[in-house]
């Protein structure tokens, strides 16, 4: 049974054999995107049987499907240069990496821990090893490879296990393999959750050795509160009794005794009431004095009966259940009433579906459908098209990526994606942020609501659109339930087929990186994959209207040419451009009297080598004395300054050499705000005025 409970995981799969596989197998069971990295012949146990006799080339091995169904396979030899670049590339994209190679093996490659999660913070690296991992303390037998019956001998299963101390039993199944499985399991969510917490991911590794040691857990208390060491016991129990197994006319049945209310309910249906109270077995301790005696007695009674009989007779009555063997688990009522035996069809449909132990793990507010198929080896290379080398940023990319975040203030978006036939989907949003620069990463709130909310939810790849002040109408589209969206709005595929709006001031297409629960909504992050720019100014929206939050050239010009000066506060990396004037003093760079205006700034500094951007207004002051006004845009500069213009640290301003009150006080304004981007637009007097912000306003003394 599968649910869609981790979906947007990805988790790249190095595992082999059974440790590894049977850990991810619940993750994938589960939703995760798991993806099996296998090289050469693929999985070990792709060969290892059995096979069918419908399959008589041997492709689909019992021991594979059972522990693989679900996931994806990318083959990649990452002894060679172009396999390891792929890997990296892929981990980068990755929350989880499992692998349970000996110790080294990863690092000799090149593809430690450590190097992997310099491209990727947030990864958990998970590694299951016979003995551990020397990262997390090194064990003498560190490099010796070991299988499930090794850990069940060294970690104390087999010392436990048989009829009597000079019989010592292998457990049937891999519990070796599949306790150390099933703990990985646990630490990589308990990972997870602490990398969405602090956005940083870690090692986390199981010792096949110690998790048996755990599973033992009984052999350790009882040697340190005994002294004893304890020995196989053959069914029974060092000091429960009847507890165990018993002799049946056709087979054997499990009794669980504890409670002496079951001991006296087991008396009365043996239609002995007396051993119910006799002081022999009245109590736990008496019982367990008196073993040897009480298991004849049960045994007597037991193996005169069917299981079938003695399952009707003591069903329900006492802890009690018959020895089953799997044939008589596939005609349980219980199994087929719970699902667990499963049906897993092949890739190829006219293949007959194989039968697997289906996960038992149910969660009451999730559907639970079929288990997919197993990957053949390879089938799913194609992954690795879509992938870029991984590369740190340059700062020149840093930039044009900040930038392109930056063309947007209030989040009217139209955010699009498609459905698995094709067919595109999109809707208007107002809450829409970046998240981080390296990787790229954006994210938008999608309401539980909404009728895309279920494409967006599984969707891999969507694009965010940010809305030019001239697309209020596509806006206003997106936001209705209108069937012809994408036949009205003028618009190109990127290259995952997503819808890239025409016109918008930007778009990003990016592939889904997290999918998070926030109550009414779900957040969706995306990687950036690429972006486009445009021209244009952002569109705003607040309480109901649009607006526009660009330059309004015509406004401001107007504004100069009454008798305002118009200037800018442009900033570059940390530092900000201020002109020197012939007193010492310094002030913001300002537009000539004889082309009091945007373009004669723009002109004037460009003529003097530099390259200034002006993004929106910044301030608009009234200097009541002189009766004159001033105009301050916001932006950014580069190259070398000259004649009177300096460079000054954003962080140590010299706020002493700016004469003027009121720009003194913006100046301290801007490097206050500039700390964490968020900035407002001062409107007022010298004296006093209000800072205008997207979420409304506040009032500001000078």
């Amino acid at each position: 049974m599968s649910t869609k409970i981790l979906q947007g995981l990805r988790v790249l799969d190095l595992s082999r054999m059974l440790s590894g596989p049977y850990c991810t197998m619940h993750l994938a069971d589960h939703g995760a995107e798991v993806i099996k990295i296998e090289g050469g012949a693929g999985d070990t146990s792709r060969g290892n049987g059995p096979f069918r006799d419908d399959d008589p080339s041997h492709d689909w091995a019992g021991y594979f499907v059972s522990l693989n169904r679900g996931k994806k396979s990318v083959a990649l030899d990452l002894k060679s240069d172009e396999g390891r670049e792929h890997f990296r590339a892929l981990a980068a994209t990755a929350d989880v990496v499992v692998e349970n190679f000996r110790p080294g093996v990863m690092d000799r490659l090149g593809l430690s821990y450590e190097s992997l999660a310099e491209s990727n913070p947030r990864l958990v690296y998970a590694a299951i090893r016979g003995f551990g991992d020397p990262r997390t303390g090194e064990s003498p037998y560190a490099t010796w490879p070991s299988y499930d019956v090794v850990a069940q001998a060294m970690g104390g299963l087999i010392a436990m296990t048989g009829p009597d101390p000079d019989t010592p039993t292998k457990t049937g199944p891999g519990v070796g393999d599949i306790f150390a499985g099933m703990m990985m399991a646990f630490g990589i969510m308990a990972a997870l959750r602490e990398a969405e917490a602090t956005g940083k991911g870690q090692f986390v590794d199981v010792a096949m050795y110690d998790a048996m040691i755990s599973l033992c857990e009984r052999m350790v208390y009882l040697h340190d509160m005994t002294g004893k060491v304890p020995q196989p016991e053959g069914n029974g129990h060092p000091f429960l009794t009847p507890f165990g197994l018993y002799p049946a006319a056709d087979g054997h049945v499990a009794l669980g005794i504890v409670d002496d209310a079951f001991w006296q309910r087991l008396a009365t249906i043996m239609e002995r009431e007396e051993l119910g109270t006799d002081p022999r077995f009245a109590s736990r301790a008496l019982r367990a004095q008196n073993a040897a005696e009480v298991d004849k007695l049960v045994s007597r009674w037991t193996s005169g009966r069917s299981k079938a009989d003695l399952t009707t007779l003591l069903g329900g009555q006492v802890p009690f259940g018959p020895l089953n063997t799997i044939a008589d688990i596939a005609a349980d009522p219980h199994v087929a009433a719970r699902g667990m035996l499963a049906q897993v069809k092949g890739p190829d449909p006219a293949h007959k579906p194989w039968t697997v132990a289906a996960n038992p793990l149910r969660f009451g507010a999730h559907g639970h459908g079929e288990l997919a198929a197993p990957p053949a080896l390879g089938a799913h290379d194609a992954i690795l098209k879509g992938l870029d080398p991984v590369q740190p940023m340059d700062a020149d990319s840093i930039r044009k990526l900040r930038d392109a975040f930056g063309r947007f203030a209030t989040g009217v978006t139209v955010v699009t994606t498609r459905q698995p036939d094709g067919t595109p989907r999109g809707f208007t949003a107002n809450s829409f942020t970046s998240v981080s620069l390296d990787p790229p990463l954006l994210l938008v709130c999608i309401g539980k609501r909404a009728l895309s909310c279920d494409t967006f939810a599984g969707c891999d790849n969507f694009a965010v659109n940010i809305l030019a002040d001239d697309q209020k109408e596509i806006s206003g589209l997106f936001a209705s339930q209108s069937p012809d969206k994408f036949d009205t709005a003028d618009w190109h595929p990127d290259a995952q087929g997503i819808a890239i709006l025409d016109g918008a001031l930007t778009s990003f297409s990016c592939a889904r990186h997290r999918l998070v629960d926030a109550g009414d909504h779900l957040i969706l992050i995306g990687r950036v994959l690429t972006f486009e720019t445009g021209d244009g100014q952002p569109l705003g929206y607040y309480k109901g209207a649009y607006f526009d939050i660009g330059l309004d050239r015509a406004l401001t010009d107007a504004a100069a040419s009454g008798g305002g000066r118009l200037g800018a506060v442009l900033e570059c990396e940390g530092w900000l451009l201020l002109a020197e004037e012939p007193d010492g003093g310094i002030t913001v760079p300002t537009a000539p009297i004889k082309d009091n205006s945007v373009d004669g700034l723009v002109k004037t500094l460009t003529s003097l080598g530099l390259s200034p951007e002006l993004t929106h207004l910044y301030a608009v002051y009234q200097i009541t004395r002189a009766d004159t006004q001033r105009i301050i845009y916001h932006g950014t500069v580069r190259g070398e300054p000259s004649q009177g213009l300096q460079y000054f640290d954003l962080n140590a301003l010299p706020l002493d050499r700016v004469g003027n009150d009121a720009e003194r006080s913006m100046l301290r304004r801007y490097a206050q705000e500039n700390r964490h981007g968020s900035f407002g637009i001062y409107h007022g007097t010298e004296v006093e005025g209000v800072v205008h912000t997207l979420a409304g306003h506040r009032k500001y003394h000078i």
